[in-house]
């Protein structure tokens, strides 16, 4: 078991490297979060990860604008 100053240096040590796992892990998360919005609302420019969820957002946000091309044959 360390004492004193060698356990002071380990748990500094180890804080680091849990810090820089922490920070890469965040940054890995948010670029998949943000590939994951493929769809983007021509109106209000809302991004959602799939087609279903597009037409359901149109359907409900925007409903006296014309349906775009791409929500024409998906089913809600």
């Amino acid at each position: 078991m360390a004492r004193g100053q060698q356990k002071i240096q380990s748990q500094q040590k180890n804080a680091k490297k849990q810090a820089e796992k922490k920070k890469q892990q965040g940054a890995d998360q948010k670029s998949a979060a943000k590939a994951a919005l493929v769809y983007t609302c021509p109106v209000c420019r809302t991004q959602m990860p799939d087609p279903k969820t597009f037409k359901q957002h149109f359907e409900s946000k925007h409903p006296k604008s014309p349906l775009p091309p791409e929500l024409v044959d998906v089913q809600a």
